[in-house]
C-alpha cells in the first residue's frame, strides 16, 4: 500500500451532526459502525441548525429542511465529510452536489405514547372524565390520526364508530426531555414520540404504549437514518456504502416518492409505511387527512421488491402509483384543510 493511501485511511472522517442528544446518539452509533466496518476513525463535528434554535412551530419555519440545511452547507463547503440525518427530516428534492451514500437498517417505525401513570391511550380516556385528555405533539400527521381515533370512539375502526372520545391535541416543540417534561409537570397527560428516538437514547422504559400502525401510521422515513456525503467524494461514498441496507432503502424510497408526489412536507397530515411482504414484494400504505381527524383517506398498494440496480426505480414507481390514487381520491383537498 502506498503511503498516500495509508495516510488517507488514518485521517478521521469528519461527521457533521446536530447538537441534540438524539442527533449525537444517532451520529455516534453511525461513527462506531463506520470504524468497525472500515477501520476508518471518525470524529463528530457539532453544528447548530435553525430548527434547533427557533421556538416557532415546525410548520411555521419551513418544515423538515430547517434541520438539514446547515449540515448540507457544511458538507458542500468541505467543513465536514459526511452528515447524519433522521431520514424523515430530509426534504424529498435531491440536493445538487450531494449523495445519499447509505441508509442503515431501520429502527422500530412506530410512534409511542409517554403518559401520566404509564397509562395507555384508552386507559387515559377512561380515567379522565371531567375534561379532554391533553396530548402533546408537534406533528399534524399525529394530530390527524389521534383526532380520528377519538372521533371513532377510541378505536381504530372506520369513521362513524362509537360516540367519540374526549381528547385535545396540543402543539408542542422541543427535545425529548422537554416533551416528556410536559407530562411529568402535569401540563399534559401524554406526549407522542417516535419509538426509534427513545430506543436510541436508551429510554425505552419510559414508553407507556406502542401505537400500532392501524391507529398511527408513521411518517415517511420514520425510524431510518440518512448518511450523506459529497457527490465528488467517491472514496468516502464507497466507505459509507457498507452501511447501506437495501430493503430499508427501497422502503423509504417508496414512502418518500409518495410524499414528493403529494407535494407535502411535515406541515401536512401525510403518513406512509412500506414493508416487505410475501416473496419479493413491497407493500405501501398511505394516509392523508385533515388535522381535525374528520376525514382520513387510507389506501395501499403492492409492487415488486427489487434489490438490484433497478431497486430505487421500482420502489419509486410504487410510491408514485399510490400517490396518484390518493390524489384521485381527493388527497389534495384534504391536505389544504388544516386545523
Amino acid at each position: 500500500m502506498r503511503q498516500g493511501q495509508l495516510d488517507a485511511e488514518t485521517i478521521p472522517l469528519r461527521l457533521g451532526t446536530r447538537r441534540s442528544a438524539l442527533a449525537l446518539a444517532q451520529s455516534g452509533m453511525v461513527a462506531r459502525d463506520i470504524t468497525e466496518r472500515t477501520g476508518r476513525p471518525v470524529e463528530l463535528v457539532e453544528i447548530t441548525t435553525y430548527g434547533d434554535t427557533s421556538r416557532e412551530h415546525l410548520a411555521q419555519i419551513g418544515g423538515t429542511g430547517v434541520f438539514v440545511s446547515a449540515l448540507r452547507d457544511a458538507l458542500l463547503a468541505g467543513r465536514i465529510d459526511l452528515a447524519v440525518h433522521s431520514l424523515k427530516d430530509l426534504p424529498t428534492a435531491a440536493p445538487e452536489g450531494l449523495l445519499l451514500a447509505a441508509v442503515p437498517p431501520r429502527e422500530d417505525v412506530r410512534d409511542v405514547l409517554v403518559s401520566r401513570e404509564n397509562l395507555e391511550l384508552a386507559e387515559l380516556v377512561e380515567k379522565i372524565q371531567d375534561r379532554p385528555v391533553r396530548i402533546g405533539t408537534g406533528s399534524p400527521r399525529r394530530m390527524a390520526q389521534l383526532n380520528a381515533w377519538a372521533r371513532n370512539g377510541g378505536t381504530s375502526q372506520p369513521p362513524g364508530w362509537g360516540n367519540g372520545a374526549a381528547i385535545e391535541t396540543v402543539p408542542i416543540r422541543g427535545n425529548v426531555d422537554t416533551r416528556i417534561g410536559f407530562v411529568h409537570s402535569g401540563e399534559l397527560d401524554a406526549v407522542v414520540l417516535a419509538a426509534a428516538g427513545l430506543h436510541r437514547l436508551g429510554r425505552a422504559a419510559e414508553i407507556s404504549q406502542y401505537l400500532a400502525p392501524e391507529l398511527m401510521l408513521p411518517a415517511p422515513g420514520q425510524g431510518a437514518l440518512a448518511i450523506e456525503c459529497r457527490a465528488d467524494a467517491p472514496e468516502v461514498a464507497a466507505a459509507l456504502g457498507v452501511l447501506d441496507h437495501p430493503e430499508t432503502r427501497a422502503a423509504v424510497t417508496a414512502e418518500r416518492a409518495l410524499l414528493a408526489a403529494l407535494e407535502a412536507g411535515c406541515s401536512a397530515p401525510v403518513a406512509a409505511l412500506a414493508q416487505a411482504g410475501g416473496e419479493n414484494e413491497l407493500r405501501l400504505e398511505g394516509v392523508v387527512g385533515t388535522a381535525d381527524g374528520a376525514t382520513l383517506l387510507t389506501m395501499s398498494t403492492t409492487g415488486p421488491l427489487a434489490l438490484g440496480e433497478s431497486a430505487e426505480q421500482s420502489a419509486r414507481a410504487i410510491g408514485l402509483a399510490l400517490a396518484a390514487r390518493l390524489l384521485d381520491g381527493g388527497a389534495a383537498g384534504l391536505m389544504g384543510e388544516r386545523a
